[in-house]
């Protein structure tokens, strides 16, 4: 039987959410503070449950980045890759390239932007590595600061597999996730670790 191995990317094969580490990076910290301090209500009420994470996240993205050239954000998600290589959790991404190594298929699910995440694993073997991500939705080389996909997170997590890998008798599932947004995921897995590579 085939063996996947699906992995969380914030928290689980990194240290930090990368989306407020990009967002730093690619603004600066008084911009994001601003931005913060503008959208705190809704941030609020996202934390208590009383406002969809997906359409808070867009609202906060679309803040910093709608109207910037497509270009120059992928410029930014390789640059940001290439000098954070630091958030990254030496032995969950040994987990990945073990895998890889193996022969068996690794997949990338996670709710951060895939123009970021995808640098991330420049080093990997490509063969066999799938990255799942949200993606950003573009109209005349410009981000719109909305998504293309829907947010990749909960139960879209297992959905996106389900599209990717459909016949569950197939294979073998092990899942790796740390937070609420990967209990679908996790739960839906053959074998699912929770905040795994954090005491080795």
């Amino acid at each position: 039987m085939e063996k996947i191995f699906a992995f969380d990317f914030d928290g689980t094969l990194t240290k930090r959410d990368s989306l407020i580490q990009f967002i730093i990076f690619a603004k600066g910290w008084k911009e994001f503070a601003l931005g913060v301090l503008r959208h705190m209500p809704m941030l609020i009420m996202m934390k208590i449950g009383l406002y969809h994470n997906g359409r808070a996240k867009r609202v906060f993205f679309s803040h910093f980045f709608a109207g910037m050239k497509e270009d120059k954000f992928n410029e930014l998600c390789q640059k940001f890759a290439e000098t954070n290589k630091a958030i990254l959790r030496k032995h969950g991404m040994e987990k990945v390239k073990e895998e890889l190594a193996a022969g068996n298929k690794v997949i990338i699910v996670s709710a951060s932007i895939d123009n970021w995440v995808i640098p991330f694993f420049s080093e990997c073997q490509q063969e066999g590595l799938y990255i799942l991500g949200t993606k950003v939705a573009v109209e005349n080389e410009r981000l719109t600061g909305r998504f293309s996909t829907r947010n990749c997170y909960g139960a879209e997590k297992v959905r996106r597999i389900k599209e990717l890998f459909p016949d569950k008798k197939t294979y073998h599932l092990t899942a790796f996730g740390d937070s609420r947004g990967d209990i679908e995921m996790l739960d839906y897995a053959d074998e699912g670790h929770y905040k795994p590579f954090r005491n080795r």
